[in-house]
């Protein structure tokens, strides 16, 4: 009766650490969580974590038995465990795991940026040396999302013949501000592959290369994993008269009607307040310009009555039909919806206190110190483009981890 109770328990833990783990790959880039909600979702995972490294085998070999090819979570779970355990054997058999379960590299990786360096820098070496590009991108990821300089093996992975490791350390090279190693990536410009294109070109516009903002652009233009990543780079350092003009192009065609409004955002002219107030009676866009006014402004539609009270019927998500194409999921979903009328009486109210030409950030005139309060009180969203702004003031810093672990950026963020 016992050992059932425990076994139960165990269960128990490897289903919450497993689910939360995977909700919060999604809350790192999602319009709702601020930095207050992304540590309470770390506490809570580390909660059950707890609970699994209490148990001890026990609790690793829970975890081992739900592994599956679309488990990432428990492989999370599992990798977080194992290696705070130095247990080489369990490590061995993940590996394994992962050779026939691709799919779930991201719950390998999330366990990785998770774990703190102590943990992870003894396999290092052992990753980076692998002949196997999986284990090699691996390493170069730990590298990247812990911001550790992994050494000769960036270069290496910059001559690479896998398009995936290429991308990789095109990445964490751009990760860590890697200027000396810029004529390397640049000749990944214009590769075939898409993932290391971005990543090339990504990399070296946060390195002053402005040959690289034309490419951006085009990845900013497109819907698609890249798109809001390129559009933030491209918008810090992208001359603000280019700017303008390419955000005049994008709001004048329907189809990019959306990253237009994030774009004027991201710019912060309080000048473009008014077109946004219009945009907000658009159902199909009007989430993301309340977005985009808040960005600009700082006003919290939520604490400020802002919102409609009737929430119009409207759903831009996948729907029961399996006739229709439409299966993305809505990026807007968890904004609020905008009431433009008392959106309109609060900018008459509160206007006056904005400069327009000037770009704004959360309330505040851009510059170093008003990106760094962004980075403390945004969502995840506006706190991914603070980064980016802080970088084009901090050329030669490493870029700040809107996807570590709240402790690890509450170090960084207040010291400690």
């Amino acid at each position: 009766m016992y050992s059932k109770l425990i076994s139960l328990i165990l269960d128990q833990h490897v289903e919450e650490a497993s689910f939360l783990a995977v909700l919060r790959d999604y809350a790192l880039g999602a319009p709702h969580y601020d930095f207050d909600h992304l540590s309470q979702l770390d506490e809570r995972i580390d909660a059950h974590l707890d609970g699994l490294r209490v148990a001890g085998t026990c609790g690793l070999e829970t975890l081992l038995a739900q592994l599956g090819p679309h488990a990432i979570g428990e492989l999370f779970a599992s990798v977080v465990l194992a290696f705070e355990a130095g247990n080489a054997q369990v490590l061995s058999r993940l590996s394994e795991h992962l050779r026939s379960a691709v799919e779930t590299e991201s719950g390998y990786l999330m366990a990785l940026g998770w774990l703190d360096w102590k943990w992870v820098s003894p396999w290092i070496d052992r990753l980076l040396a692998s002949p196997d590009p999986l284990f090699l991108r691996l390493g170069l990821a730990a590298c990247g999302m812990h911001r550790h300089d992994p050494g000769p093996a960036l270069l290496t992975g910059l001559s690479h013949a896998d398009p995936s490791v290429l991308a990789r350390a095109a990445r964490t090279a751009g990760e860590l501000r890697r200027r000396d190693l810029m004529p390397t990536i640049r000749t990944h410009r214009q590769h075939q592959d898409t993932a290391t294109r971005f990543w090339a070109n990504w990399a070296t516009a946060q390195m002053g290369d402005e040959e690289a903002l034309e490419p951006l652009r085009q990845f900013a233009e497109q819907p698609g994993q890249f798109q809001y990543r390129a559009l933030c780079v491209l918008l810090a350092w992208q001359r603000r008269e280019h700017s303008i003009a390419w955000i005049r192009q994008l709001i004048q065609n329907p189809e990019q009607q959306r990253v237009g409004i994030q774009a004027v955002g991201l710019l912060g002219d309080p000048v473009s307040v008014p077109w946004l107030i219009q945009q907000m009676s658009d159902l199909p866009h009007a989430r993301v310009a309340g977005e985009a006014f808040s960005q600009i402004t700082g006003a919290d539609l939520a604490l400020l009555d802002l919102e409609l009270q009737d929430l119009p019927d409207f759903d831009a998500g996948p729907n029961d039909d399996p006739e229709d194409a439409n299966v993305a999921m809505d990026p807007d979903e968890n904004l609020p919806w905008p009431d433009p009328q008392l959106i309109a009486a609060w900018w008459q109210a509160h206007g006056g206190d904005f400069q327009a030409g000037v770009g704004y950030v959360l309330g505040l005139a851009q510059r170093e110190s008003s990106f760094q309060q962004a980075l403390v009180r945004g969502q995840q969203r506006q706190r991914i483009a603070a980064a980016y702004g802080i970088a084009r003031f901090r050329p030669t810093e490493v870029l700040f981890p809107t996807s570590a672990p709240a402790w690890r950026q509450k170090r960084l963020l207040f010291g400690g």
